[in-house]
């Protein structure tokens, strides 16, 4: 934290920061495969354009900040278990409001924050959707359009995700994401996740204007898709072409990849986890050397229990049981 390495309780920031004011904040999150690094150069570069854009200027380069992500998972390598993954969280703040500077006792300027956890603190539970599929959920919350607050710019500017995940906790039954439109009714994003539709050989996914373009959707078109000989196109998808497509499945930095097998509990396809999605997953598997769903499920069966409040993306309501 800010070029010292404390213990997570010692972490902390002044209530007057401008990322607890107005949600001021660029970050990145990252995990790693087999213990290394996965793309970890692409979400550095995705958060130091962020910082650009948003004129926040920190006293690290691109390439100090790649050591300190490197020597934080040595620092942190005899608390983990020998099967854990490290998942980095990369949080910028533009630090202490102008206001506050000289009133209160604490230093101005940004705050950059490194911390290292095990994956299966974000993905434990998931692989049962590995066999189900989720069922997406449109919600009557639109995605922020780009002329509102660009969503490209991985910020915590998010209550908009939150306010999608808590409608979509209303629907019956288990297993609904949220899947957001933009304001013109196309389909944009899921609340933390990249959307794609599968008919024949072909991968359809949003134009990357109204969302925030994934690191796990980009290596799903650049890289997979050639490697498996499917075409792989960006275009406006309306709630009719995933209604009418053969699969469609989420991306995202910790699970990688999950099947979407229904949208608002109409099947897609057959309603089955498709041919499509089980080659692209073993694809990724095979790059990484990792059994991507294997690992997720052997993390289930350690029995980590899940806390009662919202998570990424999905929102728990105490009150409900479906």
């Amino acid at each position: 934290m800010n070029g010292d390495f404390v213990h997570e309780s010692e972490a902390k920031l002044s209530i007057y920061d401008s990322a607890l004011m107005f949600g001021d904040m660029v970050f990145e999150m990252t995990r790693s495969f087999g213990g290394v690094q996965f793309k970890l150069d692409e979400h550095l570069d995705r958060l130091f354009y962020g910082l650009k854009i948003l004129r926040i200027d920190i006293p690290y380069s691109k390439g100090n900040l790649k050591d300190v992500c490197e020597e934080i998972v040595l620092v942190n390598k005899n608390e983990f278990n020998s099967n854990d993954e490290h998942r980095l969280l990369i949080d910028v703040s533009r630090g202490l409001l102008g206001i506050y500077q000289g009133v209160v006792n604490v230093k101005p300027g940004p705050n950059v924050v490194v911390a290292d956890f095990p994956l299966k603190w974000t993905v434990s539970g998931m692989s049962e959707l590995f066999k189900s599929g989720i069922n997406a959920v449109i919600t009557s919350q639109r995605a922020i359009p780009a002329q509102f607050m660009d969503p490209k710019i991985k910020n915590r500017s998010r209550m908009f995700y939150l306010n999608a995940n808590i409608e979509a906790s209303l629907f019956e039954g288990n297993n609904n994401w949220a899947l957001l439109l933009d304001s013109a009714g196309y389909i944009a994003e899921g609340t933390g996740d990249n959307f794609f539709i599968v008919k024949g050989d072909k991968l359809i996914t949003p134009e990357g204007r109204n969302i925030l373009r994934g690191i796990s959707r980009e290596y799903v078109i650049s890289c997979l898709a050639s490697e498996l000989g499917l075409i792989a196109e960006e275009k406006n998808i309306e709630p009719y072409d995933v209604y009418t497509a053969d699969e469609a499945f989420m991306t995202g930095t910790p699970f990688c990849m999950l099947p979407v097998t229904s949208l608002n509990s109409v099947p897609i396809g057959e309603g089955q986890i498709g041919k499509v999605f089980t080659q692209l997953l073993s694809q990724w598997s095979k790059n990484v050397g990792v059994d991507i769903q294997l690992q997720i499920s052997q993390w289930d069966l350690e029995g980590q229990s899940k806390g009662s409040g919202p998570t990424p993306y999905s929102f728990k309501d105490k009150s409900r049981r479906n």
